[in-house]
């Protein structure tokens, strides 16, 4: 993978110490000190070397990239992290799980919640006229999804920079089992609600998304090309959230439900330790 970096703080030593602390963290499922702490002059940049790493890592394990995912796109989220602009990370095949199912215990280290609006690319977007027009075409249809996001920095003390470096705090995701076609939505204004165990949590709608989740798609596309991996014919896109995230425990029931799309719904399992 051709990554290109424009403002790199960090050595390559020290960006492939810190993939490699990262990748221990994934391994064992535990917990780093955040980055930013060990490398205070650390730059947007480097942490996209060191998820970069990471990505290429996993891809020579076998491991295959099936999308992106777009973070800290709702102001609520960004609010709650302390940070100010979107990042995003890549999305692998063996991370999807089916709507309805379980997650078992010890898969994740401290879980999260969003709801977010799924796009399937039908063709890559051209990035040099990237119009609402553009993004529509691009896009084959929509879903609803549930992006359980999870971090391997300790109590989710995350900036900007250690977010990025573990791909963007991803985790597992799913999406609801109906394709929707663009025209048929009306993405600014379809209105989400996060449940937990019945209790409504989280509430939000399309603008909440960096005022459209096509803006958001708008960035992504850019930033993927700039960094020289574009979007794909056939990629998952995960838009980012409709509104703020919201922990989840070892028994809890969760439902995702947006407006003209449908719901996605996921369990998270009891261990013996839970019961």
């Amino acid at each position: 993978m051709e990554i290109q970096t424009m403002t790199n703080a960090l050595s390559p030593e020290t960006i492939a110490e810190q993939a490699m602390l990262l990748r221990a963290c994934y391994a064992n499922k535990s917990c780093m000190a955040p980055i930013r702490e060990a490398h205070s002059e650390a730059t947007i940049d480097d942490a996209y070397a060191i998820q970069a790493m990471n990505t290429a890592f996993w891809e020579e394990e076998g491991r295959v990239v099936a999308g992106a995912k777009i973070g800290l796109t709702s102001k609520s989220v960004q609010n709650q992290l302390g940070v100010d602009q979107p990042d995003f990370g890549s999305i692998f095949a063996d991370m999807e799980i089916p709507d309805g199912a379980a997650v078992e215990p010890g898969r994740l280290i401290q879980p999260k919640v969003e709801a977010e609006i799924a796009f399937i690319m039908g063709r890559p977007p051209n990035t040099a006229k990237l119009t609402t027009s553009e993004l529509i075409n691009s896009i084959a249809y929509a879903l609803p999804a549930i992006e359980i996001v999870d971090s391997r920095i300790a109590d989710w003390n995350i900036g900007i920079v250690d977010t990025i470096a573990d791909n963007a705090s991803a985790g597992l995701y799913l999406t609801g089992p109906s394709p929707v076609a663009i025209d048929k939505l009306d993405l600014r204004h379809c209105g989400m609600v996060l449940e937990i165990n019945g209790e409504p949590v989280s509430f939000g709608a399309g603008a909440a998304c960096l005022g459209n989740p096509l803006n958001a798609l708008q960035w992504l596309a850019r930033k993927m090309a700039d960094l020289g991996r574009p979007l794909r014919e056939g990629d998952i896109v995960l838009s980012g959230a409709l509104g703020p995230m919201a922990a989840v425990s070892p028994g809890d029931y969760v439902e995702a439900r947006i407006e003209g799309l449908g719901a996605a719904r996921v369990k998270f399992e009891r261990g013996d330790a839970d019961a």
